[in-house]
């Protein structure tokens, strides 16, 4: 695979690729490796890896996902990442009496100082959601998965309104809207917190909803 990396598990598997544990060869650091597919016909590698890479690439913050190393082989490529324990969501779920309201806030101040460096540097996020907020070895929330983030200006173009998943998408973007900013972030932001609250996704039955009317969800 990589002289590098020493393969250890599979733990987790999505739309653009497969997550291993890993382990450094030089330092026997363990480490996340994330396996990107390449587009089937032409195997070149996306658009949405290479925005996830170069925002990452130059993303410094201790809310934020460290991008540690990236391999290019020939049919594949490699993203290591510093390895985090869980996701936010495997966190909810393992706590049957719900989370402590003290790590309720911890959380969520965490989740907005990351978003904020986001917003700062003019980073739209674009799938806020607690699969997507990995809880680190020391105990604190960090952003990942970049791959529908995007860069804005104030004179902001034309966006898709095709992001987001779906529970933790805001109204503009339902109903199409393809000017909007940081606030549908900030959305998915409220829908996080409530879920942590009550150890519920606040509008799931919105899926229902929305595949009816929007097929390409």
């Amino acid at each position: 695979m990589t002289d590098k990396y020493i393969k250890l598990e599979k733990i987790g598997e999505g739309t653009y690729g497969v997550v291993y544990r890993a382990k450094e060869r030089k330092t026997s650091r363990v480490v996340a490796m994330k396996k990107m597919r390449l587009e089937s016909f032409t195997g070149r590698i996306s658009y949405t890896t290479i925005r996830e890479i170069s925002i990452l690439r130059d993303a410094s913050h201790k809310n934020i996902v460290r991008l540690l190393d990236t391999i290019l082989q020939e049919k594949s490529l490699y993203l290591i990442f510093e390895y985090c324990d869980m996701d936010l969501k495997k966190y909810i779920d393992g706590a049957p009496f719900g989370l402590p309201v003290d790590l309720i806030k911890k959380f969520t101040y965490q989740l907005l100082c990351g978003i904020k460096y986001c917003h700062s540097r003019r980073i739209l996020h674009r799938d806020l959601k607690p699969q997507n907020l990995l809880i680190g070895l020391d105990g604190n929330l960090k952003l990942a998965d970049f791959g529908l983030a995007r860069e804005f200006s104030n004179s902001l173009g034309v966006l898709t309104h095709e992001v987001v998943t779906l529970w933790y998408r805001p109204p503009e973007l339902l109903l199409g809207a393809r000017y909007y900013s940081t606030g549908v972030d900030m959305w998915s932001v409220g829908c996080i917190f409530a879920e942590m609250m009550s150890s519920y996704a606040l509008f799931r039955g919105i899926l229902h909803w929305s595949r009816e009317h929007f097929p390409y969800s």
